[in-house]
């Protein structure tokens, strides 16, 4: 049914040449591109924030974004909505080039109905994720809400329905990634949390389910929004958040540096890059960066700068389940995973925390077609009646079954401890890793030397004159039989002991042996994970 002039956009006439409709329609662009009144945009500012345009435009490279649904507004009537139809309908969708590759976005913008989602703007994100699987390529969530729009009910509450179901169908084909830059509160919050990589920015965006007005309501405990969800909780407390920023800009930067390690789809390889790094540099610092002591600790970043190319790496989750580094860098100009245990913090063990922070990362990167270099420096998995009662062995299971599930290529460098089940896991032969290799200071073993001593000899020790002796010889004689680095090369299930000095070109060759790896699954819908 045609529009009556009342009900046509502001300053459009019923009649008129070609040239003047274009002029009108110049106009109206120009209306939306500017979006509300200026005072919605100072409130915006005031609180520390860009508009959803400015995002944008740091987002993509200048002169780029193309936005589609430009001139939607909501059918809505109702609580005064039907006298309040802006164009956008508080988000902005569309495409446009990252580093000169496509990638899909949507933005909220809170000057508009606080960012809230209402039947036409869920419309709107539906099809551009839609638009995004079509074209594989990535989309970028740029989060500012209110939630869902009280004044259109449940329609609003589908409307968050076809996100979480296009997320879903999504993972592990298109990477998603969300930037939170604002309130995201109740259903809205799972969204981010089905993506594979969540950005905050401190002091103006927080993330929870329940706010802590019902907090207080409920439980009586008083918290303030930033306490509860902010950044620096979902970032080392909760594991919600991958990264945490200062600012929006220095956020949209690791953004946009976080898709220039990234395929487009899972039908692609990871972008490769000119290295200007030899392949062949001898990495001559890790013949003393590791001490040969297994309890001293060390810093694993340090070996992990020596191998990558221009020792440079991206980490994901620096500051939650820290004891375990998941990174990417490159090696010769091709993207890599990296799986570390990182000495310096709780010696290195496995937990509940770090097991399900590695689990998703390997399972990122086999989604994405990443190779995974695993660095082993582990004692064990942490002992203790809170892990055991939380759940670690279903909480490592998960690690395990990544790793199990991983086809892309996986190299296994143990480069000092490897005891226990911990050893199994952090991607051993045994479970299938295409190759093992370790350096000369390798210990590979049930449990420690003095552990496994105590064990083993111990009514000998408690019969002996002098204990403390026979405890040092018993201890000297079962790393002597079966602790010495060349034990389990032996018995093939270490490939290779190598230098130190030559990690770097051996990793690179390693990988370049790989690059054409095919390891198809067993046919099946998919496998049960452990939860």
């Amino acid at each position: 049914m045609p529009q009556t002039a009342s009900e046509l956009p502001q300053g459009l006439s019923e009649e008129g040449t070609t040239r003047a409709r274009v002029a009108e329609l110049t106009a109206l662009r120009q209306r939306v591109r500017s979006g509300p009144d200026e005072k919605a945009t100072a409130a915006q500012r005031a609180k520390g924030k860009l508009t959803a345009r400015e995002r944008l435009d740091l987002l993509f490279d200048p002169g780029t974004f193309t936005e589609t649904e430009a001139l939607r507004r909501h059918r809505a009537t109702g609580f005064g909505l039907e006298a309040k139809r802006p164009h956008t309908d508080g988000v902005i969708t569309g495409w446009g080039l990252v580093d000169g590759r496509t990638v899909f976005a949507y933005a909220h913008d809170f000057r508009v109905f606080g960012g809230a989602l209402g039947e036409a703007h869920a419309q709107k994100i539906h099809k551009v994720m839609d638009l995004a699987e079509t074209a594989g390529a990535p989309i970028v969530g740029l989060c500012d809400g209110a939630g869902a729009r009280i004044q259109e009910g449940v329609t609003a509450l589908a409307g968050y329905g076809g996100i979480f179901q296009r997320n879903v169908r999504n993972s592990g084909v298109i990477p998603q990634i969300s930037v939170i830059m604002g309130p995201c509160a109740g259903g809205a919050a799972y969204s981010p949390a089905l993506t594979d990589f969540v950005f905050m920015v401190r002091g103006t965006s927080q993330m929870f389910i329940t706010g802590p007005d019902v907090v207080q309501a409920v439980t009586g405990e008083q918290i303030t929004h930033e306490a509860l969800g902010g950044a620096d909780v979902h970032a080392a407390t909760s594991g919600v958040a991958s990264f945490a920023y200062d600012d929006e800009e220095s956020c949209l930067e690791d953004v946009r540096h976080l898709l220039s390690f990234l395929p487009s789809n899972n039908r692609e390889l990871p972008p490769v890059q000119p290295a200007g790094d030899p392949a062949d540099r001898r990495t001559e610092a890790l013949t003393d960066l590791v001490p040969a002591e297994p309890g001293q600790a060390y810093d694993v970043t340090k070996v992990i700068a020596e191998i990558a190319d221009h020792g440079e790496w991206f980490e994901v989750h620096e500051r939650w389940a820290p004891n375990v580094i998941c990174a990417l860098a490159r090696l010769d100009g091709r993207v890599v995973g990296i799986v570390a245990n990182q000495p310096a913090r709780l010696a290195g063990v496995l937990d509940i925390d770090s097991s399900e922070k590695a689990a998703r990362f390997v399972g990122f990167c086999d989604a994405f077609n990443i190779p995974l270099v695993t660095l082993v420096d582990v004692p064990g998995f942490l002992p203790g009646v809170g892990q055991e009662h939380g759940g670690v062995i279903r909480r490592g299971a998960k690690l395990l079954y990544a790793y199990c599930n991983a086809t892309v290529p996986r190299v296994q460098l143990i480069l000092r401890k490897a005891y226990g089940g911990a050893y199994i896991v952090m991607d051993s032969r045994s479970i299938g890793a295409d190759l093992s290799l370790a350096w000369p200071i390798n210990e590979i073993a049930v449990m420690g030397a003095e552990a496994a001593a105590n064990v083993v000899f111990r009514r000998e020790i408690a019969a002996s004159p002098d204990p403390d002796t026979t405890r040092k010889e018993r201890i000297a004689e079962y790393r002597r039989e079966l602790m010495h680095p060349y034990y389990a090369a032996e018995r093939g299930l270490v490939d290779d002991v190598i230098d130190p000095a030559e990690t770097r070109s051996v990793l690179i060759r390693a990988l370049a042996m790989l690059g054409d790896k095919h390891a198809p699954l067993p046919s099946r819908k998919h496998g049960n994970q452990p939860q």
